[in-house]
């Protein structure tokens, strides 16, 4: 990401009647994921359409301000008359719609902001939320963040706007497009044999070129789940004792329109197959050369007390530190990424498991820890040091509505799921610039490096809870200098099976 950040804005506004009761929306989205970084909505009482539009332009220009001041700002809107207008080709004669207009231009400096013309079908995210404000006005409730669904229900639209692909080497939807158009029009099928890294063409190549070692992942001798924190055993047991389906929002009750769990921007997802390689651009690759990526290879902590008894850990609680098994833990990835000699910085952390676990990393190596707090755990508030159950006890409401929505936090004023991801992407974006073209180890957490990957992939925040994590696992993602990511690499416990 370069430091001036750029933010989509999509806004819209509704009157039943022009004039009647009327409402806005907008949301904030990111232009490399398609997540949605903020939304806002009110009822406005009665108010013209274009009343209501204005708005709606102005509360998502103060909600892309509040996120990052010194933004650049992409407006879509399916107003004519507003983008016109806000783009200085159309003069403002309407009493109502001046003063809006001279707010929505004082939010950023002029230029930054540029507005465009979209189709009313391509603005159903910031449409519901207008009628969501409507309709929460009309039982006499005012409208929440946590109650809802537009970005589930206006996920289906946009994934389907989405552009053809087209874009760099790292791009997670046209990178693999094109990669698997390359490799195609040179008889070798879909890339399965493809290095994760570019550099060879087998499937025992690691983050940072050396190889990886070649034990079976995910087989019988990976040994017993070494414990996760306890939102996984929301994927492998659900209350009462059933099996889990695997469908998140089954389990979790969510009663969403079929094909809407897919966030904004989840088209990406499946691009996330094939890499761009030497044969791939041998083949005619049309992008530009973005250069050697920022390389974080990804590392969770080694057990602590907590792990195998899969309680809530976050960092909010005890601040426990590394057990016995923890220790040796560490010291084994410590001498995995020793042999392997890719790592080049090294970034921690501030919770006492990764600082441990770091500094194992640190001695073998030779180098320094960078402490940074946006790499620390999910805040589970009242949830900390209890097992999945007894919050399913004590927190039944809480619980169910944490599982439901990456907008809820856990009870007593811990971190939202959303919250974590605004955290993460700002320190992800700072790193990535920090270290381009160096390959860096991240000591981490869940939370964080499963987000990580989440946002690397574009896929919607219930993938959560369908990624397995283990501790002192190895994972890894590669950020061009346009902003794009690949994911390489997930979950390696290889190291810790000698």
């Amino acid at each position: 990401m370069t430091s001036s950040r750029e933010l989509i804005v999509e806004a819209d506004g509704g009157s039943r009647g022009n004039p009647g009761p009327a409402g806005y929306g907008a949301v904030v989205l990111d232009p490399a994921t398609g997540e949605t970084l903020a939304e806002a909505a009110e009822y406005i009482g009665v108010a013209t359409n274009n009343v209501a539009e204005y708005k709606g332009l102005v509360a998502g220009l103060k909600a892309a301000r509040e996120l990052f001041p010194d933004a650049t700002v992409h407006v879509r809107m399916d107003s004519k008359l507003v983008v016109e207008q806000m783009s200085g080709r159309w003069k403002i004669k309407h009493p109502d719609m001046k003063p809006l207009a001279a707010e929505a231009g004082r939010v950023f400096p002029a230029g930054r902001v540029r507005y465009e013309w979209i189709p009313r079908e391509r603005n159903k995210h910031a449409d519901r939320l207008a009628n969501e404000a409507m309709d929460a006005a009309k039982l006499g409730r005012r409208w929440e963040p946590s109650g809802s669904t537009a970005a589930l229900d206006a996920s289906a639209a946009r994934n389907a706007a989405t552009p053809p692909p087209s874009g760099p080497p790292g791009d997670a939807a046209a990178g693999a497009a094109r990669a698997r158009s390359a490799l195609a029009a040179a008889g070798t099928g879909t890339g399965r044999d493809l290095a994760p890294d570019g550099t060879g063409t087998g499937s025992g190549a690691w983050p940072g070129g050396a190889s990886r070692p070649s034990a079976p992942h995910g087989g019988p001798d990976d040994g017993p789940d070494d414990g996760l924190f306890a939102a996984e055993d929301a994927l492998t047991a659900v209350p009462g004792g059933a099996e889990a389906s695997g469908d998140f929002e089954a389990e979790a009750g969510v009663l969403a329109p079929t094909g809407s769990a897919a966030h904004a921007g989840s088209a990406r997802s499946a691009a996330a197959d094939a890499t761009p390689t030497a044969t791939a651009r041998s083949q005619g690759w049309a992008g530009p050369d973005m250069g050697a990526p920022a390389t974080f290879v990804l590392l969770r902590h080694g057990e602590t007390a907590l792990t195998p008894e899969k309680r809530f850990s976050g960092s909010g609680g005890s601040d426990p530190e590394l057990s016995a098994a923890g220790l040796r833990q560490a010291e084994a990835v410590a001498a995995a990424l020793a042999a392997r000699g890719t790592i080049q910085e090294i970034v921690s952390s501030p919770l006492t498991r990764c600082r441990q676990t770091a500094a194992a990393v640190a001695d073998r190596l030779g180098l320094d820890v960078r402490i940074e707090q946006g790499l620390r755990e999910t805040d589970f508030g009242a949830w900390e040091g209890l097992t999945f159950g007894e919050v399913r006890d004590k927190y039944p409401a809480d619980l169910d509505a944490w599982l439901a929505s990456a907008k809820a936090a856990p009870t007593g004023g811990g971190e939202s799921f959303a919250t974590v991801a605004r955290r993460v992407a700002a320190t992800r974006d700072r790193l990535a610039a920090a270290y381009a073209g160096r390959t860096v180890l991240l000591v981490t957490h869940v939370t964080p490096i499963k987000t990580l990957v989440r946002l690397a992939l574009g896929a919607p925040p219930e993938s959560l809870f369908r990624m397995e994590l283990s501790a002192a696992s190895i994972s890894a993602v590669a950020y061009y200098a346009d902003g794009n990511a690949s994911v390489r690499l997930l979950n390696d416990t290889s190291h810790l099976r000698g």
